[in-house]
Parts: structure tokens; C-alpha cells; sequence
């Protein structure tokens, strides 16, 4: 069965990482090394089943291909997800023994933060193996991906606004962000300074009463969020929040936020470009993060970050003209972008050369 499933995913090769003694339960997938060595983050999360896990980093890891291809850059998809409370079952022999599993891989996957995983995690992974990015500043890492994340969700925004309005005046609209964690809560931070009027919602109450209390922003219940008259719905915190029992409920012209895999399905997208709701794809807009952990490859820099950020305004407005010029949905258009750089990188590939583990620069002593 999952073989089967494999084979409809494309995937490459799948690791299922245990060590009894830390309480690990872990599963790394390398979906696609076309264009590079897999990059993408490591989640932690309590999930209900083993393949309720198995489903999540399949979904995630292949949507790392897709954004690392769409970004330009030279990386392919991978994505790890480790099974457990982040707020309980936390140490640093769990973080160290998921690093050895890293490590034996060679280069072929490298590790970054994602949901429940924060820089000091990183920073004991990091003692195991080179093979990780978002490490302290200290090590010649960028630390905390967050803020390039969101930054990065802005300017995918600011092309939204563009096709939509004809303009790029972020506080001339509202928003309802659904999620305020540390990437929501930066993204909550940038509209805010913009003067845009924010609607919140997160299941952790002190984020929520931090986005008020420090952002003035209006707080609504997890399941309001949906009725509220915004102009943007921005998901920003898990998937699949765009589907049957929600899109009619939604009242926003724009949907763009930082969130993974938002679409619950394609018919949901293809629904969203009849009703002309213009979707802003997830894996173009959120690439930020990835854009500069990037960057720590070859040793970081962050002012060059900052300049890669823009690139998003430019690769979400390219998505846009092939979703107009083709008259398919934008998810469609995205897609067909990031699969065109593959096929074409990959035939440039000598068929007898593999992936190279990369060369990290600027790093310190784990």
C-alpha cells in the first residue's frame, strides 16, 4: 500500500526514524532531487494516527519541490515530521537522535524549523549534523525563518492587491489571519504598520491576546473567522482550511497567507477562480523562509535574504499572467511553472551524476 502510494507521489525515498530510549518517532520523505538536495523543516505534531503522520509529511515534502522549483531555486523537496506533543515530549536526546538520522542521509535531505520546532531545537539537531539551516547566528546560521516567511507572504500579497485592485496599498484593506504563531504574529506585526484594519483568531489565547494588546488587533473565535467582512482571508497557521464546509462562508476577494497546502482539494481552487476569488498559491507566497535558510548553504547574508524576498512579488505575478493568458485557476498556473523548471533542469542533468551533498560555509563547532 504505500509503495502504491509512493509511486502516485513521486516520491524518492521515505525514513522512519526510531530511538526508544529518546522517544523518537519520526519520518523523514525526499520527494524530488531534481534541481537540488531536499530542503524543507522538521514539524512536531500530536498526531491522532502513524498515518495521519505519514499523509502530512508526504503533502508537505512534495510541496517543498514545488516551492523550491516556483522560487528558483536549486533545491529540491523533502520534509521530516516528528510524532509528539512540542509543548510536552521535547528534549534535547529526542533532537539529537532525529539529527543522526539526518546526518546518515548524507546531504540528501537537510533540515530547517517548521510548526513546534523552534531555533534551540535546531541548535541540537545541529550538534548531530551540518545538515540543517535556521541555526543560531553564532553557527553562521539566520535563525528564526519567521520574519522572512512574512515578509515574504507580504509581497506575494502586494502582486494580489496589484491583479486585484490595480494598486499595492496594503492598509487601504482588511485582513482576517487565522493563526498567530510566530510567523502569523510577524505577518499581523507588517499589515498593522501599514495601517490595515486585522481580524485574529489561534487556539493559543495569549497569541491572541498579544495581537490585540500589542497590535491592536480585533480577536474573533476560531470557527468567526470565516464570517468576518474581510477583503483578504490569510491563512497562516494549517491546511486545508479552504474546502466544502468553508468557502462559502468566506467573503474575501484575495486569499493569501503563509499556510501550507490550504486548498483541502484542486476542486476547491478550480470553485474559487469561478466565483472570482483570486488564490494567491501557498508554496509561491511562503517561500521566504526557504528562500533564506537558503542562503546558509553558501554561507548567509542577510541583506542578499532580503533582496530574494522581492522575487516573490515578481514569481506570484508571473502565476497570475499564465492564469489569465491559459484561463486555468492560479494553483494550476503555479504548478505548471514549478514542473516546467523541473523538466527542463532535469534534462540538463547527466544521467550517471547524483545529488552532491552541499558544501556549508561560515559555520562554528557543534
Amino acid at each position: 500500500m504505500l509503495f502504491e502510494t509512493i509511486a502516485k507521489t513521486g516520491h524518492e525515498e521515505i525514513v522512519f526514524c526510531h530511538n526508544k530510549d529518546a522517544g523518537l518517532r519520526a519520518i523523514i520523505a525526499i520527494h524530488n532531487t531534481v534541481l537540488g538536495p531536499a530542503l524543507g523543516g522538521t514539524r512536531m505534531w500530536p498526531y491522532a494516527t502513524e498515518q495521519d503522520a505519514i499523509n502530512d509529511v508526504l503533502r508537505l515534502s512534495r510541496g517543498m519541490t514545488y516551492k523550491a522549483a516556483v522560487s528558483g531555486l536549486n533545491l529540491g523537496g523533502g520534509k521530516a515530521v516528528i510524532i509528539g506533543d512540542p509543548g510536552k515530549d521535547k528534549s534535547e536526546a529526542l533532537f539529537r537522535a532525529f539529527g543522526r538520522f539526518v546526518n546518515s542521509l548524507g546531504g540528501r535531505y537537510i533540515t530547517a524549523e517548521d510548526v513546534g520546532i523552534d531555533v534551540n531545537d535546531m541548535e541540537h539537531v545541529f550538534r548531530e549534523t551540518e545538515f540543517v539551516t535556521g541555526v543560531h547566528q553564532v553557527h553562521g546560521g539566520s535563525g528564526d525563518p519567521s520574519p522572512f516567511t512574512a515578509y515574504g507572504t507580504l509581497q506575494g500579497l502586494m502582486a494580489a492587491l496589484q491583479v486585484k485592485y490595480g494598486n499595492e496599498e496594503v492598509g487601504k484593506y482588511s485582513y482576517s489571519v487565522q493563526g498567530v504563531g510566530h510567523v502569523g504574529m510577524e505577518f499581523v506585526k507588517l499589515l498593522r504598520e501599514r495601517g490595515a484594519k486585522v481580524w485574529v483568531t489561534d487556539m493559543n489565547q495569549d497569541a491572541v491576546r498579544r495581537a490585540v494588546d500589542e497590535y491592536g488587533c480585533e480577536a474573533v473565535g476560531l470557527d468567526e473567522i470565516y464570517d468576518v467582512p474581510a477583503d483578504v482571508y490569510s491563512p497562516t497557521a494549517l491546511g486545508g482550511t479552504i474546502n466544502e464546509n468553508t468557502i462559502d462562508r468566506i467573503k474575501a476577494k484575495i486569499i493569501c497567507g503563509a499556510a501550507n497546502n490550504q486548498l483541502a482539494t484542486d476542486a476547491i481552487g478550480d470553485e474559487l477562480q469561478k466565483r472570482g476569488v483570486l488564490y494567491a498559491p501557498d508554496y509561491a507566497v511562503n517561500a521566504g523562509g526557504l528562500m533564506n535558510v537558503s542562503l546558509e548553504i553558501d554561507g548567509y547574508n542577510r541583506e542578499r535574504a532580503m533582496r530574494m524576498m522581492r522575487t516573490i512579488y515578481y514569481n506570484l505575478g508571473r502565476i497570475f499572467e499564465i492564469s489569465a493568458r491559459d484561463n486555468i485557476p492560479t494553483y494550476r498556473a503555479a504548478d505548471h511553472m514549478a514542473e516546467e523548471r523541473i523538466e527542463k533542469i532535469g534534462k540538463l542533468r547527466l544521467p550517471h551524476l547524483g545529488v552532491q551533498a552541499p558544501r556549508f560555509q561560515g559555520r562554528s563547532g557543534r
